[in-house]
């Protein structure tokens, strides 16, 4: 099904980034149907590339799905328990501030920490990032009220990027393999996906450079950022390959299609990946506010998936302009994938894009 005009919405109307793609999948009773769009040049640069249904993005923040996914395969396997405190996986942080803090919590935001640190703040010097002192920092990055050990459904939730830093951290540890390889190996390979770190996807298609879109120009990090991750942080630790919080990058069929497999595993259908049980404690509410282990709910007045969507819509979003929504009872799911962040992250027109994108959508697949 042509989604095409909802990616205009998000280029032409709203103006929000230089280019869109869009994807979604419906189920009906004959199986799932699915729809593509595409809009706009990959930068705003004179003969610039048009984007296509193919264009790979920085997912940025829908890394952090993927992460979560990633946890629950191994607790499905024994590997790990989400109860698990950080120590254990990481022993070299026992003496931090968040050393008795579950992987569950972690995942859900609820671990107390600050929603942000500078972790890559000797880059900006010119100096190197030393690993283990920055995952020790991020440790120890605790909000004040958020002292010791957390209740058992943690802290009041903020959205932090540091708790999927250790997270990330945490699972390449007991796993004994790098990050994105443990993706690969439990995630994006058995469903087939083109997720991938910036390495690996190079790996796998040297054309990967130039077909992607660029993000932002960073006079620190020699300008024009493409092909390596946008986020400062998951740079500093990782480079190339990929961080718990940041540091995939996809195109928009690949994203749709996981979305599919969550709906799938949570219904039952796909014990090959996950299972309800595997699937449920990501997405089960949990006091204080919407975000759940991995993915947030709708929230608010103007929720960024739109009004067509039922109340327990989940997924999440990416700063670079990336979203994904899911829908449990429509049978729904929805991607958006732009570079809102080019050629600098001060516009805020994706806000009243996204909802708009989403509608429109929801619409197209529905007549359809």
């Amino acid at each position: 099904m042509d989604l095409t005009a909802a990616a205009r919405l998000v280029v032409e109307d709203h103006r929000a980034a230089p280019c869109a793609v869009v994807a979604a999948a419906r189920r009906t009773s004959s199986g799932w149907v699915y729809g593509r769009g595409a809009a706009g040049t990959l930068s705003f640069e004179q003969d610039a590339p048009l984007a296509d249904v193919e264009t790979p993005f920085d997912l940025a923040s829908l890394t952090k799905p993927v992460t979560a996914l990633v946890m629950a395969r191994l607790a499905r396997r024994g590997s790990l328990a989400r109860s698990e405190p950080l120590a254990d996986l990481v022993p070299a942080l026992a003496n931090t501030r968040s050393a008795r803090v579950s992987l569950d919590l972690l995942s859900a935001h609820r671990a107390g920490l600050d929603a942000h640190g500078p972790l890559y703040a000797p880059l900006v010097r010119g100096e190197p990032v030393d690993v283990e002192a920055a995952l020790a920092m991020a440790a120890d990055m605790r909000r004040e009220g958020c002292a010791g050990d957390p209740p058992p459904e943690g802290f009041p939730p903020v959205y932090s990027d540091l708790g999927y830093v250790l997270l990330g951290a945490a699972l390449a540890r007991r796993s004994g393999v790098e990050l994105d390889a443990l993706v690969t190996r439990e995630v994006t390979g058995p469903l087939e996906l083109g997720i991938g770190s910036a390495r690996r996807l190079h790996a796998m298609d040297a054309s990967f450079d130039t077909r992607v879109a660029p993000t932002e120009i960073v006079p620190f990090r020699d300008g024009l950022v493409r092909g390596v991750v946008h986020d400062e942080n998951a740079w500093a630790l990782v480079g190339r390959a990929s961080a718990g919080h940041a540091g995939l990058f996809g195109d928009a069929r690949s994203v749709v299609r996981l979305g599919v497999a969550v709906l799938e595993a949570l219904a039952g259908e796909r014990d090959d990946f996950l299972g309800p049980e595997d699937v449920a404690p990501l997405v089960r509410p949990r006091p204080g506010g919407s975000l759940l282990a991995g993915f947030d709910q709708r929230s608010g007045d103007d929720p960024s998936s739109g009004a067509r969507l039922g109340p327990r819509t989940f997924g999440h979003l990416g700063f670079t302009g990336t979203s994904v929504w899911m829908d449990p009872d429509a049978g729904f799911v929805g991607v958006l994938l732009t570079n809102r962040v080019h050629p600098t992250r001060t516009s805020l027109a994706i806000r009243r894009a996204r909802p708009a994108a989403y509608d429109a959508m929801v619409e197209a697949m529905r007549a359809g």
